[in-house]
């Protein structure tokens, strides 16, 4: 039978929301960045980087510090909930930022 670590669980999920939100937070700073930038695609890939860096070296530490997977499954389920609320955020709040284009 499989035993399930709580306490890793509960680890994982308590270091995962600051680190879910952050990194949802980079997102927003880096879509405005890049909305305003003339070369938008270079600030894209290097915000692309910065974010998933720090995710992945945050799991990675995480699992090495726990010596279980359990941990990187709290991770995980709290970085899906920030994604689905920042989504449902996105999508309830209204285009405050929208550029009038030209001709229409």
């Amino acid at each position: 039978m499989i035993e399930i670590n709580t306490t890793a669980i509960l680890l994982g999920a308590v270091i995962g929301l600051p680190i879910s939100v952050l990194f949802f937070y980079g997102l927003n700073w880096g879509m405005r960045l890049a909305l305003a930038s003339t070369s938008p695609g270079g600030v894209l890939l290097l915000s692309f980087f910065v974010r998933m860096t720090l995710l992945l070296a945050i799991a990675f530490v995480l699992i090495r510090f726990t010596n279980s997977l359990w941990s990187l499954v709290g991770y995980m389920l709290v970085f899906l909930l920030v994604r689905v609320l920042a989504v449902l955020r996105a999508k309830i709040s209204p285009a405050t930022h929208l550029v009038k284009q030209e001709g229409v």
